[in-house]
């Protein structure tokens, strides 16, 4: 055989898995093409490997082919990230241009500052999460982790609800509960860009979805059911800021609508509207985020749970810090009222290394609303389990 038939045949004997796995990722993102990373540490962020891996080959063969064009024209260097480079160098709207996208672009350019320090994916939390920076934006469709993904098969509580209630009394229970103090917990969070670049170089939006499970796995006496799985789809427009604030740099401003329910009939049902203004601020390896509320009013008759703001609160902070291969979490929440409603609840979560890649977390939560059945429940939860995908 040919030297050359030889090799080619063995060169795509070796490239048959590889296109096995991206036509099997097919369902989840875009063609190879619309990747356009302008860094390599721009793709680290995404969830499924073969994109990951098409991510990585789009920026390399750009650098590759770079070098080889160097070497053979004289003409300037093709550019392979064309498409973002021309979204970040866009201009900002012209006084001329009155419609409102133009308006509006050129006042959220004002948002954006060279006060703090300079943002890149290896460096800003914040920028690896959400993509702001130009050199982040890996385009439209590709799946991400969003809340953290783990699954805790200890979760123990102090107190068990047996008896659910709300303030409107077609959804109070009323036959006693078998419940055991020890169940198990997972939770699901992913998202996707379905928009970059709306308003001139700024301005993404997200959709987003977690689900979260409580379940009664160690209760044979009733069959081990599922006591508890909150649904929450979320949509998030979201700017790049880069300002100085306190010690920290200002990264991110955005506007999301959070719908959460537990998909039950009543009296079990319990679901809620929210408008969220998202704040996060950063530096170096801390991050911060500030989440107020406003809830969606709904008629008094099929409101779940009118009092829900008084327990699960108005508000939420949730702080991050990296050091070395361990991630900690602290979340505050409170209703911001005082008197007979004020009411809170804090969490924290801590992962570790164990071995290779896989990660252990421990979580523990003290307050009221640990789950939407449990909104105006206190109780102190303790988990211990397995960290697959964190904030960070």
């Amino acid at each position: 055989m040919p030297f050359k038939t030889f090799e080619h045949t063995a060169m795509m004997r070796a490239m048959l898995p590889l296109l096995g796995s991206l036509l099997s990722s097919a369902v989840f993102a875009e063609d190879a093409a619309t990747f356009h990373p302008v860094s390599a540490t721009a793709c680290s962020g995404i969830l499924s490997d073969a994109d990951r891996l098409v991510c990585y080959d789009s920026y390399f063969k750009a650098q590759q082919d770079s070098l080889v064009d160097s070497k053979t024209e004289t003409a300037e260097p093709k550019t392979y990230a064309a498409p973002l480079q021309a979204a970040a160098e866009k201009p900002v709207a012209t006084e001329d241009d009155d419609s409102l996208k133009a308006k509006l672009a050129r006042s959220l350019h004002f948002i954006y500052s060279a006060d703090a320090s300079p943002m890149s994916a290896n460096q800003s939390l914040l920028d690896s999460r959400w993509e702001l920076s130009p050199q982040s934006k890996l385009g439209t469709w590709n799946i991400r982790a969003y809340k953290p993904v783990y699954a805790l098969p200890v979760f123990w509580t102090s107190n068990r609800n047996e008896l659910p209630h709300s303030a409107n009394p077609v959804n109070t229970v009323t036959e006693r509960q078998n419940l055991n103090f020890t169940e198990s917990k997972f939770q699901l969070s992913l998202k996707t860009k379905a928009w970059e670049n709306i308003f001139g170089d700024n301005g993404d939006l997200w959709l987003a979805y977690t689900q979260s499970s409580r379940w009664q796995v160690y209760n044979s006496e009733d069959s081990r059911p599922f006591r508890e799985t909150n649904y929450e789809p979320e949509a998030s427009l979201i700017f790049r800021t880069n300002y100085n604030l306190l010690g920290l740099d200002g990264r991110l401003l955005g506007l999301s609508f959070n719908h959460q329910s537990n998909g039950k009939a009543d009296p079990f049902s319990r679901s809620w509207n929210r408008v969220m203004l998202n704040w996060g601020l950063e530096r170096g390896n801390f991050a911060l985020m500030i989440r107020p509320w406003y809830r969606i009013p709904e008629d008094a008759v099929d409101d779940n749970n009118p009092d829900i703001e008084n327990y699960m609160g108005r508000a939420d902070l949730t702080a991050f810090y990296k050091w070395n291969d361990h991630n900690f979490s602290l979340m505050l929440r409170h209703s911001l009222r005082s008197g007979d409603n004020s009411h809170g609840a804090m969490q924290f979560d801590w992962t570790f290394p164990i071995k290779g890649k896989l990660r252990g977390e421990l979580q523990y939560f003290n307050g009221y609303g640990e789950s939407l059945i449990d909104y105006n429940h206190r109780a102190s939860y303790i988990g211990v389990g397995v960290s697959l995908m964190d904030w960070f």
